[in-house]
């Protein structure tokens, strides 16, 4: 690696609930076996960051560390036993394991102190990920909407592929309309679900939602969503109901409104001490309630997959990506997709 850069710019989480430091992080001297060295192009911002910098699943042992999931980058440099990517590939990263080998945690340092790292970090100028996070792309590729492959789209096309199985004709709530809950109402427009009620607290995300295909919109903030849901299906006739939320509220309403032998997807997930309360009895007659990781995506083979289908037309992705910041903004950037400002998929852009 004497060729590479020897430090990188990088957004830092040091405390729960404080905005990110941007720093210079030195760059370990070898590549362990395993690692990949990736110039990051662009990094989208999901809302697991979000949960991480609010320590929404408690205590975080690992600070200070980095943090991202999903992004699009140029490969710079391979560990030994790496197969499954070159130098040169652009690829996508994700967090959901491909095939390929699980490495060893980087080694970064700032100052002398340990930053900690997982297997994938993107909210940086270049990164070391494990072989197991990469998936190729064609050379030609969109970069910025590459990067929506880490995990929006996966996550959305797999939770109805994969969890709410959603059928052709079958009624559909998407509640939670951010980047992960577009694509789901665009892939159940690709099945052609209806109808497919889009809620959300943003009119600005709702109406990304009905061009992505959700045939009712309905803002929770400005109406009592239940009651508008009953209008639209009744009570005891909805099909899947998918919540991106995380709150125990709306997983319970859900459970209420499906019908008898409906399903109940979980993609949000809620902050630590937060339970439920349903009436079980329904579960045994065949109502379902599933938690969805990633979609259970499998990134080598969908990534491909769903390429293909922007690539000749058949999605819409590019409009999903409404913002795009640079890593000194990143503070800026978060705070737009927290308070609901931001509508879709806000890009970090690396300027590479």
């Amino acid at each position: 690696m004497s060729t590479l850069p020897k430090t990188m710019k990088a957004a830092i989480l040091r405390e729960l609930k404080a905005p990110l430091d941007i720093a210079t992080i030195d760059l370990p001297a070898t590549l362990e076996v395993g690692q990949v060295f990736v110039q990051i192009h662009f990094s989208g911002i999901c809302g697991s960051q979000l949960g991480e910098i609010d320590g929404a699943k408690g205590e975080d042992k690992y600070l200070p560390h980095l943090l991202g999931h999903e992004a699009s980058g140029t490969v710079l440099a391979i560990g030994p036993g790496v197969r499954q990517v070159a130098v040169g590939d652009k690829v996508v990263m994700h967090w959901r394991k491909g095939p390929g080998i699980e490495a060893v945690t980087p080694h970064y340092t700032c100052n002398g102190q340990k930053i900690n790292a997982g297997q994938i970090t993107t909210f940086s100028e270049y990164t070391i990920v494990s072989e197991n996070r990469c998936t190729r792309i064609p050379a030609d590729s969109e970069l910025d909407v590459a990067a929506l492959f880490g995990c929006a789209v996966t996550t959305g096309f797999g939770v109805v592929e994969n969890n709410a199985k959603l059928r052709i004709g079958e009624s559909c709530v998407v509640f939670g309309a951010g980047g992960v809950g577009l694509n789901i109402v665009q892939a159940a427009a690709l099945v052609n679900c209806y109808p497919i009620i889009a809620v959300d607290l943003h009119d600005n995300k709702l109406e990304l939602a009905r061009q992505m295909g959700a045939t009712h919109l309905i803002n929770a903030s400005q109406t009592d969503a239940r009651e508008a849901i009953t209008a639209i299906v009744a009570a005891g006739k909805l099909d899947s109901f998918i919540d991106n939320t995380g709150q125990p509220k709306i997983i319970e309403m859900g459970y209420e409104l499906v019908k008898p032998q409906g399903r109940v997807t979980l993609v949000g997930v809620p902050k630590k001490g937060n339970t439920i309360n349903i009436y079980s009895l329904p579960l045994h007659f065949g109502k379902g309630l599933s938690g969805s990781h990633g979609g259970e995506a499998q990134p080598d083979t969908d990534i491909p997959r769903y390429h293909d289908l922007y690539r000749h037309g058949r999605i819409q992705l590019k409009k999903l990506i409404t913002n795009y910041f640079p890593l000194e903004r990143i503070n800026e950037a978060i705070a737009g997709v927290r308070d609901g400002s931001i509508a879709g998929r806000c890009m970090i852009d690396m300027g590479h």
